[in-house]
């Protein structure tokens, strides 16, 4: 049971949790060990693609909750800006609780090293310091559950880019031709159908055949993302003309008060982007026989993460116009 108040908040949860319910229900009659997501970033996804109609003004005028709703230049750029800061914002979070587990699992970070390695990753990809310096015997990544319960993070992350591509290709099932940001599959048959036909195969098929059904390829991309929040991107690059977005490892105070950057790695942008972020992160996603949900250095549901993110991070990066130069590529592996 879900205990909610009547806010914009709690409407985008329902929606999510009835997202997981209508999975439950699609792949009931699926043999038990088949009831599951295709990999657990779908479950995830599924919901939030549904939020991604609801949230819309449009939708929320049809449903009565809008009397009118403005149609202009300023509001849609408050619209994307609001996503972009709750799903945008997310993502180097989403990336690094994982990056940090598998470093310690791979070896890569030693027990006295734990605290260090958590703030050098925050830095690094948030842009995030620590109010006041931390000692090497603290374990500050412990604060947050999945860290100390050992869940596995990768699927937030995943559904993240995951939910775009779902929504676009459902927006055009549904015969929605506008904007990403705007498009309503709300009591779209045909989006349904497509829909419920990959819920129904749980995790009966390797995942990159279960979104090939909706998008018509087994590949995950960042493209569909990118092309939503297109006109937050071209704002944000005009507004920001003149004015030094991100930060500089250098300054932070955890930076002070541990080990500098290791010499010969490069703090300035380049080929390998800013922040030592690869231009090119490539994910591969092994499909395991059986599909095993077991967690360690290879994910979950055999997703075996494989990235190139270097240790040095350098010139900071801002978190939404990074999407107009790093491209996340997923490919599964053959």
């Amino acid at each position: 049971m879900v205990c909610t108040d009547i806010t914009m908040e709690d409407l985008i949860t329902i929606h999510h949790e009835m997202g997981h319910i209508q999975y439950f229900l699609q792949y009931k009659d699926q043999p038990v060990s088949f009831r599951d997501g295709a990999n657990p970033g779908f479950h995830e996804a599924v919901g939030d693609v549904l939020a991604l109609s609801v949230s819309t003004p449009g939708h929320l005028k049809k449903i009565g909750l809008l009397k009118t709703v403005q149609d202009d230049y300023e509001a849609d750029i408050n619209y994307m800006l609001s996503i972009a800061l709750d799903k945008i914002a997310f993502l180097p979070f989403g990336y690094l609780m994982d990056a940090y587990r598998w470093s310690i699992f791979s070896g890569e970070t030693k027990m006295d090293d734990l605290n260090k390695k958590w703030w050098q990753l925050r830095e690094c990809l948030q842009g995030i310091s620590p109010p006041l310096s931390r000692p090497k015997t603290s374990f500050d990544a412990g604060a947050k559950y999945h860290i100390p319960a050992n869940v596995p993070y990768i699927r937030y992350f995943i559904s993240v880019i995951l939910q775009f591509q779902l929504h676009e290709k459902l927006c055009e099932v549904a015969n929605q031709t506008g904007p990403l940001h705007k498009c309503d599959i709300y009591q779209s048959k045909e989006a349904g159908a497509v829909l419920g036909d990959m819920l129904k195969l749980g995790s009966s098929k390797p995942w990159p055949e279960a979104l090939e059904i909706i998008t018509g390829t087994s590949k995950l991309s960042a493209s569909s993302l990118v092309k939503y929040f297109k006109p937050l991107i071209d704002w944000l690059k005009a507004n920001n003309t003149g004015h030094r977005v991100g930060w500089d490892m250098d300054t932070c105070p955890f930076s002070a008060t541990t080990t500098a950057p290791p010499s010969g790695q490069s703090t300035e942008s380049g080929p390998t982007g800013t922040n030592g972020l690869s231009t090119s992160t490539s994910i591969e996603t092994v499909p395991s026989s059986g599909h095993s949900t077991g967690s360690g250095p290879t994910g979950t549901n055999g997703l075996s993460t494989s990235t190139s993110i270097g240790n040095s991070c350098g010139t900071g990066f801002s978190l939404i116009l990074v999407l107009c130069t790093v491209k996340y590529t997923f490919s599964p592996y053959i």
